[in-house]
């Protein structure tokens, strides 16, 4: 059964990728390798990518 990154690991990633790349650029794409997921893991992983996104906006004012 395939891993569901958790909201904490997802959102650890993005901060590693806002803090080299300016933030009006980064675009948060959930192509990565849910084709090869059940439904149940990619809504899973979808949800907590949102939910990650969310959070970090909030972090960041935006």
């Amino acid at each position: 059964m395939p891993r569901v990154p958790s909201v904490e690991e997802i959102k650890e990633v993005i901060r590693l990728i806002v803090s080299k790349i300016p933030v009006k650029h980064v675009w948060i794409n959930p192509d990565c390798g849910l084709k090869t997921r059940g439904e149940t893991e990619t809504v899973a992983s979808l949800q907590n990518m949102v939910q990650a996104t969310k959070e970090i906006r909030a972090e960041l004012g935006e």
